[in-house]
């Protein structure tokens, strides 16, 4: 353990030496304009930084709107592929919708269409009753089973109980490219560069809601993991939860 802290401390002082003679070199540009626009890009540069576990920030995540009617200028994806490959519709005949992806043109039936909001869109999710069971009408204790993208079930669950959630426990895709699984463990192409970047912000997302909900005082995550992805989320949980004992 000592050798690992050595080598950090070394590499933050090299990184220091290198951002220091950077703002040395900026210091020497005598056009005030631009020596003010490099010096916001390095400082925009500097806060994205990372030192441990540095992957990319993806924003790709989509969400479907099922019950969102389809018009003109909706963006759409067909419901029997991926739901990040987004067209956007532009005319509508009938049953029929015309949508472009950059330039290519396709028709679909509407009926085969979903409605998609892109990550960071504003949409408003709400809990609706579908059922419920009563197995023990003397009892007070209760359950709720919540249907919906995990995101934006968390988001929900943060206005009544932040900080109130004494364990989580979470079963993600394990992104292993597997497509025989009830649920979607094929979360990234197998052939994408970026595939353990794109799931890395996929998991950091929800699991910055997680900690808001968590008890800081004494509370628990739980999460299963194969040797696919354990040790980048290892060191992701080791970021994001930098008091917590890891076992």
């Amino acid at each position: 353990m000592e050798c690992v802290i050595e080598y950090r401390d070394k590499k933050l002082k090299e990184t220091n030496r290198f951002l220091a003679a950077i703002n040395d070199l900026i210091a020497q540009i005598q056009d005030v304009e631009l020596r003010n626009k490099i010096e916001q890009e390095v400082n925009r540069m500097n806060k994205q930084k990372k030192f441990g576990l540095v992957f990319e920030e993806h924003l790709s995540e989509c969400t479907p709107l099922y019950e969102m009617p389809v018009n003109c200028g909706s963006n759409v994806a067909l419901k029997s592929e991926n739901i990040n490959y987004i067209y956007r519709v532009i005319a509508i005949n009938n049953e029929k919708a015309l949508c472009i992806k950059e330039d290519e043109k396709e028709e679909w039936n509407i009926a085969d269409l979903v409605v998609v909001a892109k990550f960071g869109e504003p949409i408003y999710p709400y809990l609706k009753q579908i059922d419920s069971v009563y197995n023990a009408p003397d009892s007070d204790l209760w359950h709720t089973l919540i249907e919906a993208d995990n995101y934006h079930a968390l988001q929900l669950l943060e206005y009544l109980y932040a900080g109130k959630v004494d364990c989580i426990y979470i079963d993600p895709p394990y992104n292993t490219g597997a497509k025989d699984w009830k649920y979607n463990n094929d979360y990234v192409d197998g052939n994408d560069s970026y595939r353990h970047s794109r799931w890395l912000s996929m998991m950091q997302k929800r699991l910055k809601l997680a900690k808001r909900l968590l008890n800081p005082e004494d509370s628990v995550l739980i999460v299963t993991i194969d040797e696919k992805e354990y040790l980048h989320l290892g060191c992701l949980l080791e970021e994001l939860f930098p008091e917590a004992r890891m076992r």
